[in-house]
């Protein structure tokens, strides 16, 4: 049977991008305002309760206090409980699940859950992402995220035949999706010609294979699944999650075709909804790198395992598809700012399942959408989270 204890009653981002103007403090505060304004019944910014922040300005700028301290004051709630959440790019994923549980417990009735990254204020020669890489000097010598993630793609290739069209499938049909989407960083159209034809980075990956480094925020309203229809007359519902970890290093890996932490984070997260793979409707899954989205639908389900390439490139996971992935554009084109990226990606979810999505909208069958990310050294963790517009 299905959790379904908690129900999502609002939910909203801003506009991805550079966003050099706006402070962390200001990204969000205007999260929060966007939240707020999508609870159709009305919502007071006093009935939170507490608040989980999803951030990784600690390892990122070395800011251990930002977050817990400073954005319940930025967005009014000065006083509240709040726990800074920093779980390497499933943060927000992460943050979520923790508010759900907070709010089962019977803890808090109102949880806010916010998610903020400021990722281009400082450059990568800065150390921007090397800090949050650092590990053992050998080990990680020479790494970047690139580098971490082509071997899957060329093991991926080798094992399956999966080819650099299939690869670029993924980053064509996120940037359509992208298109449509107001909040995504990149809006643009782009073929198959330009991804291959794009800055080579690390073999056989090239720059339009690379998600950006995005500024963004996005924050979930949660409530108990009893008073949700206080709030809104259309209540989303979280009916599962999962969470799993992996070995850090790349020579401790048992596959370079799968990633071990999502497949193990995905059964848990199925099992705790009552449902399988076929039954969900629509999916934002963690497309860091184009290889990335096609190891995913293979470890949550929803292809044949070597059967990724194929099933993008054939469309199967377009608007249109069998099972529609990325309908906000993805991390390849709404951007991947750490913090907030899975708070934005349950919120296209939330929209979806309350047939909000406008243009990107998709036909919801059964009523059921997952989110998921994955991420830190070697991808070692992976969260999952599935929501549905069915009542407990």
């Amino acid at each position: 049977m299905a959790w379904n204890r908690v129900a999502v009653v609002g939910a909203g981002l801003i506009k991805f991008g550079e966003l050099f103007e706006q402070s962390y403090e200001q990204m969000a505060a205007d999260a929060f305002s966007a939240a707020t304004d999508n609870v159709d019944l009305g919502f007071e910014p006093a009935q939170v309760e507490a608040a989980i922040v999803a951030t990784q300005r600690g390892t990122l700028w070395g800011q251990e206090g930002i977050g817990g301290n400073t954005i319940p004051s930025a967005i009014g709630l000065s006083g509240i409980p709040c726990t800074r959440v920093e779980n390497a790019c499933p943060s927000g994923s992460d943050a979520f699940r923790i508010g759900a549980m907070a709010v089962a417990s019977g803890v808090h009735d109102v949880v806010l859950v916010i998610g903020v990254e400021k990722m281009r204020d400082k450059s990568t020669e800065e150390g921007l992402l090397s800090r949050a890489a650092s590990g053992h000097p050998i080990f990680t010598r020479g790494e970047t995220a690139p580098v971490l993630f082509a071997p899957f793609a060329t093991r991926h290739m080798h094992d399956f035949g999966t080819t650099r069209e299939m690869l670029a499938s993924v980053a064509v049909k996120n940037h359509h999706n992208g298109a449509l989407d107001p909040y995504a960083h990149f809006q643009n159209e782009i073929t198959i010609e330009d991804v291959i034809n794009s800055v080579p980075v690390c073999h056989p990956l090239h720059l339009l294979d690379c998600c950006p480094q995005t500024d963004g925020a996005a924050a979930a309203i949660l409530v108990s699944a009893e008073r949700a229809e206080q709030f809104t007359d259309k209540p989303v519902y979280v009916a599962g999650f999962g969470v799993a970890t992996d070995h850090p290093y790349l020579h401790e890996k048992t596959s370079y075709n799968s990633l071990k932490a999502t497949q193990m984070a995905a059964e848990r997260a199925y099992e705790m909804a009552g449902i399988e793979p076929s039954q969900v409707d629509m999916a934002e899954v963690h497309d860091c790198f184009t290889i990335t989205e096609i190891l995913d639908i293979e470890d949550l389900g929803f292809v044949d395992k070597g059967k990724g390439g194929v099933a993008s490139l054939d469309g199967e996971t377009s608007l249109t598809g069998r099972i529609p992935i990325n309908t906000s554009g993805g991390l390849l084109a709404k951007g991947h700012p750490i913090g907030a990226t899975g708070v934005a990606q349950l919120t296209e979810c939330w929209w979806q399942l309350r047939g909000e999505a406008e243009a990107r909208q998709v036909e919801m069958r059964n009523g059921y959408a997952l989110q998921h990310n994955v991420g830190g050294r070697g991808s070692g963790v992976s969260v999952v989270n599935i929501l549905t517009n069915q009542k407990p």
